[in-house]
């Protein structure tokens, strides 16, 4: 078969292909900075704020991968990432305005996983967007560039109650029970900026026809497309390893390791039902019945790159390192600066605005560093970027737990930039040329796999280990979030360079 490349694409058409994720970000970032205090203005307790975050997890456990499945395979008026890009922007735009105005901690809770639901439609196509319309050769440029509106669109969002708090004068305080208009009027400028923006990608980027893809040569790539999915043989000991888990946290019930694990069942509960997955896909696949979406995906997971498999653990452990912050920054600013974990109190608002700020610091220098990183790979490859950048991760999340002053805490965030931006960036160049491109979609959903895992074990575990070793002490969370980003440094010397062999 004949095949042609893709063309080679302008600046400003890498822009319009990138833009609608700088009000994707907007969304997530407004979310990150703001949900554990709108839950703490509702009256949850901070041992209780994992739990809340709990349908962030399993939102996009489940989402991520159905949605890049079907994107796969769709083709209308829009194309096929499109329509995924406008559905979720309009309901999280919905979301955003509802959300600072929820009259309860069930309907905050509700509304996070509404939010967080959407933002994933949205998202996950956006990374194979960028396979899709780019050539090898662009890819990199492609990926930062979405790292750089997702940094500009963190800075435009964390900083934005705190603008409306000093520019505009608008209340940063409210009766205990209610959000602040600060918080409130952020949302509002979120939902209609995300909505805007997500609008211009899909009304000024044309995506390739299913013919156009073919002649990239993608058919001839996927001779397998049609096989039976594969059938994983491990599901029975999934299935004991989720009691084993489960045994496990009730017994530190039971011993006083852990204040309570209610939540952290979910967890086991999880690891079981993969197994029971397994069993479901591979009974289909013998009866014949295998082509339907929960076999694709399982045969999928199992048979994922060796590049992707290895990966997967160190997207584990920094995305558990990346919850816990976004989780307790407010916490522990509110405490190491103003001295208080008091969330009515004047200084817990204050610290609610300031880590807004630092949100966006840590953001704007992501922003900067999306395009400095590729020329350091280029230079000493994008493994060992990669495993520099989190290295200086876990070493600001030591600062942040040692720093007192207000001004100094600048310093770690820009650490925590340096790191989140090798995040966005470098896990997507190394798998740009490892993924099957006509499942680029599915396997991308898959790779999510491994960014929601770790935060549903935080959001379920962490309050428990809170209440039981540091319950008036959440400064301590940063020395966890420390240990387990140098977990994922570790992890990246496994990781081949695929510049270097």
């Amino acid at each position: 078969m004949t095949t042609t490349n893709r063309p080679t694409l302008g600046f400003a058409q890498l822009w319009n292909i990138s833009f609608g994720f700088f009000g994707i970000q907007i969304g997530f970032a407004l979310q990150n900075a703001n949900a554990s205090r709108i839950f703490q203005s509702l009256g949850t307790p901070i041992d209780q704020l994992g739990l809340m975050w709990i349908a962030a997890p399993l939102t996009g456990l489940l989402v991520q991968p159905l949605i890049g499945h079907y994107s796969d395979r769709t083709w209308g008026r829009l194309g096929r990432r499109r329509p995924y890009f406008l559905i979720g922007a309009i309901l999280c735009t919905c979301a955003l305005f509802f959300m600072p105005n929820a009259p309860s901690i069930l309907a905050a809770a509700m509304t996070l996983w509404i939010l967080d639901a959407s933002l994933n439609v949205s998202m996950e196509p956006f990374r194979a967007f960028v396979g899709d319309m780019l050539s090898p050769r662009q890819r990199p440029a492609g990926y930062a560039f979405q790292t750089w509106f997702i940094g500009a669109g963190a800075v435009v969002a964390s900083i934005a109650p705190y603008a409306f708090e000093n520019v505009f004068g608008v209340s940063n305080t409210a009766p205990a029970g209610e959000v602040p208009d600060a918080v409130r009027y952020g949302f509002y400028f979120g939902g209609v900026m995300l909505l805007i923006a997500v609008l211009w990608t899909v009304l000024t980027v044309r995506e390739y026809s299913p013919a156009e893809l073919a002649a990239f040569g993608e058919e001839a790539q996927e001779p397998v497309d049609h096989a039976p999915p594969v059938i994983p043989q491990r599901g029975p000991l999934w299935i004991v390893g989720g009691i084993v888990v489960a045994l496990l946290i009730a017994w530190a019930e039971r011993s006083g390791a852990l204040a309570s694990g209610r939540e952290a069942y979910f967890v086991a509960a999880g690891i079981a039902l993969y197994g029971v997955a397994q069993l479901v896909s591979g009974a289909l696949v013998r009866a014949g019945r295998g082509d339907n979406v929960l076999s694709h995906i399982i045969g999928d997971l199992a048979t994922m790159p060796d590049t992707m498999r290895r990966l997967a653990l160190v997207q584990f452990f920094t995305w558990g390192a990346l919850i816990i912050m976004w989780v307790y920054t407010t916490p522990v600013i509110a405490q190491q600066v103003w001295g208080t974990i008091d969330p009515t109190s004047d200084g817990y608002n204050q610290a609610g605005s300031w880590v807004g700020v630092l949100f966006a610091i840590y953001s704007g220098v992501a922003a900067v560093a999306a395009f400095a990183l590729p020329v350091l790979a280029r230079r000493i490859g994008a493994a060992r970027t990669h495993l520099l950048c989190l290295a200086i991760g876990a070493v600001a999340y030591i600062g942040i737990f040692l720093t007192h002053d207000r001004i100094g805490m600048v310093v770690p965030m820009i650490g925590i930039g340096i790191a989140w931006a090798s995040v966005l960036t470098m896990p997507y160049v190394l798998l740009a040329n490892a993924l099957p491109q006509r499942k680029l979609g599915v396997y991308m959903g898959i790779f999510n796999f491994f960014i929601v895992l770790p935060q549903l074990i935080v959001a379920t575990v962490m309050g428990g280990v809170i209440k039981t070793w540091f319950p008036t002490n959440p400064v301590y969370t940063m020395l966890v979030a420390a240990t387990v980003m140098a977990l994922a440094a570790v992890a990246m010397l496994r990781v081949r360079d695929p510049i270097a062999g």
